[in-house]
């Protein structure tokens, strides 16, 4: 799945892999692909917006590193963005159930 199909999505998703621990952009898009089992193959046009409308409303944090000498910048959940994951998943875990039920599909 690509970005347009994830919109509406895309900030819960990456503040479930951020809450695994701080990463770097291609960090985020890595865990997300291998997380979804490849299903979630995020340009980095896709992400990077993302991480900014969430680091603009206070729910990751970033700070600059280096490695081997190159700057990366590094983005964390902060407590605002741990309460919005929960809350994030709890409104899924609402709308995959009620489509389940529309849609007749057996959970797997």
């Amino acid at each position: 799945m690509k970005g347009d199909e994830l919109r509406g999505h895309l900030e819960a998703l990456v503040l479930a892999v951020l809450a695994d621990g701080p990463a770097h952009g291609y960090g985020v898009i890595a865990r997300l692909r291998e997380r979804s089992g490849g299903q979630f193959d995020l340009a980095e046009g896709s992400l990077y917006p993302a991480l900014h409308r969430l680091e603009s409303d206070g729910q990751v944090s970033a700070s600059w590193t280096e490695v081997q000498g190159r700057r990366r910048k590094i983005y964390e959940v902060t407590k605002s963005g741990a309460v919005e994951l929960v809350s994030q998943r709890a409104r899924w875990t609402e709308f995959s159930t009620a489509m389940t039920r529309v849609l007749g599909v057996a959970p797997s």
